[in-house]
């Protein structure tokens, strides 16, 4: 397998600007779990992918699958990444990695390999449409609970898919592992002058809605003295977090949205509501931080004649990459002739629900200006080059394993 790389690249990014288009906003890239854009999107690449010989389809939670192979008892390898964005997002996040795994099924042409391959594109991770990321994933691994199946199955079914048939969406038969390639979405790599990064651990995160609740008054006849002012309240809580995340060595803490109650202008907010996306790459330190900022929200609610509350929507653990895969990659990048480097994530991917039931292991393409989750977000086709590179070697001494029986 010795494509021209460079060609390769620069194809890559053309259909990842090509899927782009395919959005619910005219001039953004929004696409949510299940939006009519997704459609156009698994269009595009069952085109890309009919002459490579493999099956595709579109499972109950609308990731779509190809399996490269078939006839293989051997356990298969597992590529993928996510199709679905955030609102306003760039060309790359997740896309790049199920475009690039469509490149390396190209590349592989009529090679056969002593096992099989299933590409995903998961449809979603983010977490936008219902506040809830991985779903995707969680019904590849078989992680979706039955509260979570009936809020999916509304969108299932005006997708045109059918929820009774998510049991079958779950992996079968025995698995090598996965893995995922993606943008870094920080700056390191570029600092450092490296096209790619391997991933050893990803940082556990925790994501709450803080509520604070007073009272609804006219912004003109009511003196300060006498206001319960929730947003206000919010706003001095805001300011706590960004203290929080100041105090404590590598921790990140976010507070990307808040909405105010009745959210008029001339109307003091009877209530706010803010989100919390906190991350640290060891658990008890985070939880610790949620707890700090939870008491902080009582504490600032109490002394302003407030009430507040607080729910957890999500919380997963720091997860370590699986050492036999990170130590297959290491050998996959110095075959490729670049440097090895291993690093963590700081944002969460799907390989955070996998590796719970498989070996897993990333690598990461250079983000330039370390810009993510905007329209600015981009590659360089010579990274991306690099890293197919390098994932054409995994494939090679994934087969060099399974002819020595080490797999």
């Amino acid at each position: 397998m010795n494509p021209d790389w460079d060609a390769v690249a620069r194809q890559t990014v053309e259909r990842c600007r090509r899927l782009a288009r395919y959005s619910e906003e005219p001039g953004w890239t929004t696409r949510t779990y299940l939006s009519a854009p997704m459609h156009d999107v698994h269009r595009a690449l069952r085109e890309w992918l009919a002459p490579c010989g493999c099956a595709v389809s579109i499972d109950a939670a609308g990731n779509l699958r190809a399996v490269r192979g078939g006839s293989h008892i051997a356990p298969k390898l597992v590529i993928g990444s996510h199709l679905d964005t955030v609102i306003h997002a760039g060309a790359f996040d997740g896309v790049l990695g199920v475009v690039m795994g469509v490149a390396l099924f190209e590349a592989l042409g009529r090679r056969e390999l002593p096992f099989d391959i299933e590409l995903i594109g998961f449809s979603e991770e983010e977490g936008v449409r219902f506040g809830l990321p991985f779903l995707g994933s969680r019904a590849v691994t078989g992680d979706l609970d039955e509260a979570v199946v009936a809020m999916m199955s509304p969108a299932i079914r005006e997708f045109g898919l059918d929820p009774a048939e998510l049991p079958p969406a779950r992996l079968r038969g025995p698995v090598a592992g996965y893995m995922e390639f993606h943008i870094e979405q920080g700056p390191v790599l570029e600092q450092l002058g490296l096209p790619v990064g391997i991933v050893e651990a990803i940082a556990g995160q925790s994501r709450l809605e803080v509520r604070f609740e007073g009272s609804a008054a006219h912004a003109g006849t009511t003196p300060a003295h006498l206001r319960k002012d929730a947003l206000a309240g919010a706003a001095e809580w805001i300011v706590a977090v960004e203290r929080a995340m100041r105090d404590t060595p590598g921790l990140v803490a976010t507070v990307g949205r808040i909405t105010a109650e009745p959210g008029a202008s001339n109307v003091i907010a009877g209530a706010a509501v803010a989100s919390l996306d906190i991350r640290h790459a060891r658990d008890e330190v985070r939880h610790r931080a949620v707890q700090r900022l939870v008491g902080e929200a009582e504490a600032i609610a109490s002394g302003r004649g407030l009430r507040a509350c607080s729910e957890t929507r999500s919380d997963l653990p720091a997860t370590p990459m699986d050492a036999g895969f990170v130590a297959l990659f290491e050998e996959a990048v110095r075959a490729a002739g670049y440097p090895v480097h291993r690093m963590p994530s700081g944002a969460g991917h799907d390989a955070m629900i996998l590796a719970a039931h498989v070996p897993a292991a990333m690598l990461f393409v250079q983000s330039p200006g370390g810009l993510s989750h905007c329209p600015q977000e981009s590659v360089r086709e010579d990274d991306v080059a690099a890293a197919l590179a390098c994932g054409a070697e995994f494939l090679s001494v994934l087969e060099r394993r399974h002819a020595g029986g080490t797999v």
